[in-house]
């Protein structure tokens, strides 16, 4: 594959995770959770992405919503699970994308808030257009996924690098 083909990343956030007396790291779904996740693989598929790779937080509801989302797809793209998603800030998600293999056109990260929402709108830049508008209004609530375009390698994918294309959020 040529480096120069668009790329496309899409930044997915858990769905509604729910509050037993557990560590975050080991918070389960709540059920509205598990219907907002596969509501979301159900999106994802409609999207016509053809996923590469989905790097995975390893916290719970990241994985539960993951293992609910896929089975929307058409085929199961390779899926690592990567602890430095947890509590990532936008810089470090950014070097993790950086690290992902030339030959990976299409990335899934699924991960958290406020990582999430922040890394879509550093990689996005100043770019108007309307889902930069719906996501402006509805914020990154639970299960909400954002689709962006980059040119070049991994490696080059910086803060204004890519174009916010698509954004979708469950209805409240």
């Amino acid at each position: 594959m040529s480096v120069a083909e668009p790329r496309r990343i899409v930044l997915f956030r858990h769905a509604k995770a729910d509050w037993p007396q557990v560590n975050d790291h080991e918070r389960p779904l709540a059920e509205r959770g598990r219907l907002e996740a596969a509501e979301a693989g159900r999106r994802l598929a409609d999207t016509g992405i053809a996923f590469d790779l989905a790097l995975c937080s390893t916290a719970t509801r990241t994985r539960e919503t993951w293992k609910l989302a896929v089975q929307e797809f058409p085929h199961r793209p390779k899926t690592v699970y990567e602890e430095r998603i947890y509590e990532a800030a936008p810089g470090e998600l950014i070097a993790l994308l950086n690290e992902t293999p030339d030959d990976v056109r299409n990335v899934l990260l699924i991960g958290h808030n406020p990582g999430i929402q922040a890394l879509a709108e550093i990689l996005s830049g100043s770019a108007d257009g309307e889902p930069r508008d719906r996501m402006s209004e509805r914020g990154f609530p639970a299960a909400a996924f954002a689709v962006l375009t980059t040119d070049g390698a991994w490696k080059n994918v910086e803060p204004g690098t890519a174009a916010l294309v698509d954004y979708w959020a469950p209805s409240d």
